[in-house]
């Protein structure tokens, strides 16, 4: 079994209702930012890092995003009929995805900075982690609302607690997946036991973030691509 990560899961199989008609007749991440999808931007992050396997989840409007990747090298994990949340589309993934550890990946945000894999990458330490996030200090986070998600110790432990945002990418080992019986649910619940074993792990991000999961976030994201060019 490998101990670095060498695939990245893409979650890219909700509903986007906090969009509202902008989802209507197309999946979330097929929205442009900046004329270019969602999907596509989080895809541009992963090819630069390089890793050996890509896959992408789907549920609503499924279609669109296989007709969309159709040609390039990236599997596509379907979930039908019901939606698996992150813990059971990962699970349901796996086969694709290989042993050891992975990179999983919201596709409804954009980076402005350095690559957030590669800074991952370097800073995972399998002996000490069996999870490590990718957080962002307030400061740097666009269009997100809300007084954080974990608290990181000098040790770069991380607790529950108002703080540094969730990125939405982190590397997780995976082998706790399969000792939970539901079919679908959050990877908060691996998280929490990884927390009570002081194996849950994160680190900040420098550059700039944006949530873009709601239809205000599009010029956001847009504005801090351009400054990010000037």
């Amino acid at each position: 079994m490998r101990d670095a990560p060498d695939a990245v899961m893409l979650f890219a199989a909700g509903f986007g209702t906090r969009m509202g008609a902008l989802t209507a007749s197309r999946p979330k991440p097929l929205i442009e930012v900046a004329g270019k999808p969602l999907l596509d931007h989080a895809l541009d992050l992963v090819a630069a890092y390089g890793p050996a396997r890509a896959v992408v989840n789907t549920h609503y409007l499924s279609d669109q995003v296989a007709t969309h990747l159709a040609g390039r090298d990236i599997a596509v994990s379907v979930e039908q009929p019901d939606i698996l949340e992150t813990g059971g589309g990962l699970r349901k993934a796996l086969p694709l995805l290989g042993e050891g550890p992975v990179f999983t990946m919201n596709t409804d945000a954009v980076w402005s900075g350095p690559n957030p894999l590669a800074q991952l990458a370097a800073a995972w330490d399998p002996e000490r982690m069996d999870a490590l996030l990718l957080c962002i200090p307030p400061q740097n986070a666009i269009g997100h609302a809300g007084t954080g998600d974990f608290i990181i110790d000098a040790s770069g432990r991380a607790t529950r607690g108002p703080g540094a945002i969730y990125s939405g990418l982190q590397i997780l080992k995976t082998d706790g997946i399969s000792a939970i019986p539901e079919p679908a649910f959050s990877l908060n619940i691996l998280w929490n036991r990884m927390r009570d074993t002081g194996r849950l792990h994160a680190q900040t991000y420098p550059g700039q973030w944006c949530d873009v999961g709601t239809p205000e976030g599009i010029p956001l994201a847009e504005e801090m691509l351009r400054n990010a060019h000037v």
